[in-house]
Order: C-alpha cells, then sequence, then structure tokens
C-alpha cells in the first residue's frame, strides 16, 4: 500500500531543513579541526575556491534531481542515468549512511557535554583534557550514542512536516543566535586576534601539499552536504514551485558563514586560553587533542564569563544545546536518507526506521569506543564524498547536461534561471577534480608520504584502508543492481 506523501509546508520551511542538513557538528567540531591540520588561513583558500567550484553546482543538482524524480537515492540515479547505474546511487546513499554510524557518536558526545554543563560540572572542572580523554577513553560513548539516534528516530517517527520541518524551524535560529553570542565573547579575549590571524593568514607554502586540497573539498563536502544524497532526499518533499539555484545559494553561503563564525570562535579562544607557538603544534596534529578541539576548548572559554558559576553554566549550557541541534539537524537527514531508500523499495515506513535505527547504533558502536576506528571512518568515507559527487556528476552527463538544466534546474518554480556555465561545471569541471585530487592523493601517498604503508587495509589513514572499504561496497551494490532496480522502480513508492 503506497503511503501518504508529505511535502514542506513553506519556502522557509525547507531552506531552515536543508541548512540544517549543512549546519551541523561539521560546521563546528570538524572545521576546526581540518583547519588545524592543514595549515590554518591556507586551508581557507581551497576551500573557498570548491564552494563555487563543487559545493554549489552539486546543491544544485542534488535539489534538481530529488525534486524532478522524486526518489531516494537509488531510484533517482536509476531515473536519471539509467537502471544499470543503479548502485551508483546506492553508494551515494551507503556513504551518507556510512557517517551517520560514526556521526551519532559525534552527536552522543554532543549531549554529554550538555548535561555535564547543565549539571555545573563542565565548568567547574580543572581539567578539561582529562575529562575528554577519560570520558572518549571508556564506553560511556556507547549510551550517548544510542541517545542520539534514539532522539534522531524520533523527530523522523514525526513524519517531514511534524518532525523535520518543525524541529529545524526551531533548532537552526536558535544555534545561529548562540554562535553569534558566543563569537562576541571569544574575540574580546586577551591574545584572541593571535587564532584570528591564525584562522586567516595563509603560508603559501602548504598549499603545494595535496592533502589541503583534498581536506579543502572533502570539508566542503561536510560542510555543505553537497554531494550526500542528503539534499537530495529532502528535495523528494520539495513543493513544485521551489526555487532550486536559489534555495542551493542560500543554503551554499549561510552554512560556509557558519563554518568562518564557529571557526573565529573556537580558534579565538584556544589562542587566547594557550598563548604561544606550541599551541599551533598541539592542534594541528592527529588523535584526541585535535578531534576534541571543541570539546577540550570551548569549555575553557565559559570560566572566563563575568558573573560567577551561574552565568558560565548558563552559557556553557547553551553552547552544547547549540551544538547538539546541529548534531541532530544533521542527523535525522542522514536517518531520512536510509529510511527513504527502504521505503522506496517498497518497505512500510515505520519498519524501516526501526531497521535504520537499529542497524545505525549497532554498526556506529565501533567508533564509540574506540579513537582509532572512529578517524579511520571519518578519513575513509570523508574523502567517499568526492566519488559521491563524481557519481552525480555522471548521471546527469549520462543523462544529458543542458536537457537536464532546462527541466529539472530551470523548470517551474526557478525565477532564478542557470545558465550554460552549469553544463561545463557539471561535465567537465566535477570530474576533472576527483580525477586530480585523488590521482594526486593515490601518486603521493605513493612515492612520497606513505611509501611502505600505502596498501595496507589496516593503517588507519592509507589508500589501501580506502581502496579496500569502497571496492567492498560498490561490488556488493554492483551485484545488487538488478534487485534494487526491481525493488525501488517497480514496487517502491516514488514518483
Amino acid at each position: 500500500m503506497s503511503e501518504k506523501k508529505e511535502f514542506f509546508t513553506s519556502r522557509w520551511g525547507m531552506i531552515l531543513s536543508v541548512i540544517g542538513i549543512a549546519v551541523g557538528t561539521g560546521n563546528i567540531w570538524r572545521f576546526s579541526r581540518i583547519v588545524a591540520q592543514n595549515g590554518g588561513g591556507s586551508f581557507l583558500i581551497p576551500w573557498v575556491m570548491f564552494l563555487f567550484l563543487w559545493s554549489i553546482p552539486l546543491i544544485i543538482a542534488e535539489f534538481a534531481i530529488g525534486k524532478y524524480t522524486r526518489y531516494g537515492n537509488i531510484g533517482a540515479i536509476a531515473k536519471i542515468a539509467g537502471e544499470k547505474f543503479a548502485w551508483m546511487g546506492a553508494f551515494v546513499g551507503f556513504v551518507a549512511t556510512a557517517i551517520m554510524f560514526y556521526y551519532s557518536v559525534v552527536a552522543g558526545w554532543c549531549i554529554k557535554y550538555l548535561t555535564q554543563s547543565v549539571s555545573g560540572t563542565l565548568v567547574t572542572t580543572q581539567d578539561h583534557m582529562g575529562l575528554w580523554t577519560s570520558f572518549t577513553g571508556g564506553y560511556e560513548p556507547i549510551f550517548f550514542h544510542f541517545l542520539a539516534m534514539a532522539i534522531g528516530a524520533f523527530v523522523i517517527y514525526r513524519g517531514v512536516v511534524g518532525g523535520i520541518e518543525r524541529t529545524n524551524r526551531i533548532l537552526i535560529p536558535s544555534l545561529l543566535v548562540i554562535l553569534l553570542i558566543l563569537a562576541i565573547r571569544a574575540v574580546t579575549l586577551p591574545g584572541a586576534w593571535d587564532g584570528i590571524a591564525y584562522l586567516f593568514t595563509p603560508n603559501l607554502d602548504t598549499l603545494l601539499d595535496y592533502r589541503v586540497w583534498l581536506a579543502a573539498l572533502t570539508q566542503n563536502a561536510w560542510d555543505t552536504g553537497a554531494g550526500w544524497g542528503l539534499i537530495l532526499t529532502y528535495a523528494c518533499y520539495a513543493r513544485q514551485k521551489e526555487d532550486i539555484a536559489l534555495n542551493a545559494s542560500i543554503t551554499a553561503f549561510g552554512n560556509n558563514s557558519v563554518s568562518l563564525l564557529a571557526g573565529i570562535t573556537i580558534f579565538s579562544t584556544v589562542f587566547a586560553l594557550s598563548p604561544g607557538e606550541g599551541i599551533k603544534e598541539l592542534i594541528s596534529g592527529q588523535g584526541s587533542t585535535n578531534t576534541g578541539l571543541a570539546f577540550i576548548f570551548l569549555p575553557q572559554l565559559f570560566e572566563k564569563l563575568p558573573g560567577g558559576v551561574l552565568v558560565q553554566g548558563f552559557f556553557s549550557t547553551i553552547f552544547f544545546l547549540g551544538l547538539t541541534f546541529a548534531a541532530i539537524t544533521s542527523l535525522i537527514s542522514m536517518i531520512e536518507l536510509a529510511v527513504k531508500t527502504f521505503v522506496d523499495m517498497g518497505l512500510e515506513r515505520k519498519r524501516a526506521l526501526v531497521f535504520v535505527a537499529v542497524l545505525g547504533f549497532l554498526l556506529g558502536i565501533p567508533s564509540a569506543i574506540s579513537m582509532t576506528f572512529f578517524e579511520n571512518q571519518d578519513f575513509v568515507w570523508g574523502i567517499a564524498l568526492m566519488i559521491s559527487g563524481g557519481f552525480i556528476s555522471f548521471a546527469i552527463i549520462k543523462h544529458g547536461a543542458d536537457s537536464f538544466r532546462q527541466k529539472a534546474v530551470n523548470g517551474e518554480g526557478s525565477d532564478v534561471q542557470i545558465g550554460r556555465w552549469y553544463n561545463v561545471v557539471i561535465t567537465w569541471i566535477i570530474p576533472l577534480q576527483v580525477v586530480v585530487l585523488i590521482g594526486w592523493w593515490f601518486y603521493l601517498s605513493i612515492s612520497s608520504f606513505d611509501t611502505e604503508g600505502w596498501w595496507n587495509p589496516l593503517n588507519t589513514y592509507s589508500v589501501g584502508t580506502c581502496l579496500m572499504q569502497w571496492g567492498v561496497i560498490m561490488t556488493v551494490f554492483i551485484l545488487l543492481n538488478k534487485l534494487m532496480v526491481r525493488r525501488t522502480l517497480r514496487t517502491g513508492t516514488g514518483a
């Protein structure tokens, strides 16, 4: 039996929900640590470039594909590119789902720190580094990972309008207000401008490192949600008269502005509280300190606020409430993507939700108890977002870029019309970025940076671990291609 289709009730609700996909802990937790690992201000140059060369074109593509086909990733790619390429849509969806497994763990960290803020523990402790390592080194993250997944599942259970749209209408504006308040306080700390200088002053030598460019494109995908298939999923519920180009632009620019605001807040705080050259080496390395950058240093910001423990506890609470909001709004989009996939195949929505939530919890446990496993998954599937973007680009090329632009992008409701430049970007520039950056990474890993361990699939940050995990998933989906097409296009609930 086909289920009643829901649609977002307004453009504002749609935009806030899509911004909810984009504005997540990736803007606050991940952006700051990736900037720290990749040369500070140098990183921002390719990061801004890829906003225009990667993120905006793919966001437009996802909006258009979802609205045009009304299918999730498998059905959408099959409809656009042809049935034999449905496996590509499955891979795009799996990448986002694999990220969901460990992203729920991050959301759990946020909930844990929110509870400690409410109890007053966070602003009275003297050892924030010890608090972080003690928490992440035990089994407690499993419980908070479960809690995050349960909250996300409950929102999805409430539906598109009552769950996704209503939640984002409340949480996203609240998050922006909280970030603005904290940024103002952070930049007034003594020594804060050293952090701002670190964020915005480029070291041009680092631009010759392929890893900076790879990280910039990956982070852009993380920041904006471009290439995940998440926006494609939400676009299935867009009203027919939604303006694709306008919505995509608002999403991209609004999201990256939040990243910069969060970066200013975090680096101002880090450099104000830990002055000296040594802090650069500390935050730029791999491991727990870098991964927990926002969790270790931001609580120390609140201790600098005047007004005593109550005021400090209040600001600590609203920050981690905002961070939790950001995590949940992104997590629900990942859960919805997976649920939509199974609903398209004919599974009843509530059963699909239970299956996805239970599977997400179980497969997230390894990341909850092992920081090494967590960082491996973040590395593997973060880079895989480039392949996902390449597959979306391929689908449009296969369909015919100009035909797609005219029918799907510039169709009904699009007051802002996209010109022929879009054909060039989708057909040539996006595939070229995928080939050049992944090829550059392969070559230099093999020849220079990891000559002995690049092939080892058990290394956390190796070419081998990526190829093994990507290869297994692609092989499975290629073998299941006909079954997925039969279940999705012939018995499913798409358009």
